[in-house]
């Protein structure tokens, strides 16, 4: 299998010598269905307006990918291109047929829109997920394959763990996956929806957001009176810096005497990312 993944996707697009069977098609609309694996779930009205506009005036730039299918043909890349050019009206798309398999129509279409870098972080968490699965990857080799770092992996796939009403507040953009990433921290699952709604009704940004968590995860437990030393704005800030350099919930704890550093892992390869960025440092 190819070294890079996200190299060598030029190679869907025929060269002006390319065979009958790469030549650019006229294929009805009415045939075309969408891609089964695309990643995007939310697409953008004015951006598809935008591109409806550019496709009356220019027409087609640039062909879309297809795959054969029972039924017609299913869209490998350029979905936007086909919601615009059915918005514009047109009865068909000019088009580049290709002998795929399932897997590789899969792999092309979360890889072409990871490329562009615009997909929502949930969305792009859910790729990564399924290239995971699919190609049977570890963290590790996918981030080497894409060209990201482990840890910009591993914050994207964290956010799964969160609860769906949470996933879907931070597709639509009304609280960011930095929120999100704060949210994971929360120890009393069932503040969850407490703190979300404080969140979007007081636009906490993710600061205060952090602040809001680490007092709900101080309370001691019901009927005891003890509390626990409230931390400095320096030990406050050692505790974020140490989370967003693991990319994971860090907790300092200080007691009279001494004190404790926690820090939350999920699975194996997540404790050896980890212990990797310690020992670095």
């Amino acid at each position: 299998m190819a070294k890079g993944l996200g190299k060598g996707l030029g190679v869907f697009f025929p060269p002006a010598d390319a065979p009958a069977e790469e030549a650019v098609k006229e294929i009805k609309m009415k045939d075309i269905r969408p891609n089964p694996y695309q990643p995007r779930k939310v697409f953008d009205v004015a951006a598809i307006a935008e591109l409806k506009e550019s496709i009356e005036q220019h027409g087609i730039l640039q062909p879309i990918v297809l795959r054969k299918s029972i039924k017609g043909y299913e869209i490998v890349m350029g979905e936007r291109r086909f919601r615009a050019a059915k918005e514009a009206g047109l009865k068909v798309m000019p088009a580049i047929v290709r002998d795929l398999s399932e897997q590789e129509m899969m792999e092309i279409a979360l890889i072409e829109n990871l490329q562009r870098e615009d997909l929502n972080p949930v969305e792009e968490a859910q790729a990564y997920q399924k290239l995971i699965e699919h190609l049977k990857l570890t963290q590790e080799e996918l981030a080497l394959r894409l060209g990201k770092s482990r840890p910009h992996i591993t914050n994207h796939l964290r956010l799964l763990q969160l609860p769906d009403p949470v996933l879907k507040l931070i597709s639509e953009g009304t609280i960011s996956m930095g929120h999100g990433r704060a949210l994971l921290g929360l120890k009393k699952k069932t503040r969850m929806q407490d703190v979300i709604e404080k969140t979007v009704t007081e636009q906490l940004n993710v600061r205060q957001l952090e602040k809001l968590i680490q007092d709900i995860n101080q309370n001691v437990s019901r009927g005891t009176k003890k509390k626990k030393p409230v931390l400095s704005v320096y030990l406050r800030e050692r505790e974020s810096n140490l989370r967003d350099m693991l990319g994971t919930s860090v907790s300092i704890k200080k007691m009279k005497r001494k004190g404790k550093i926690e820090i939350e892992f999920f699975s194996e390869d997540d404790l050896e990312r980890i212990l990797e960025l310690l020992d670095k440092q």
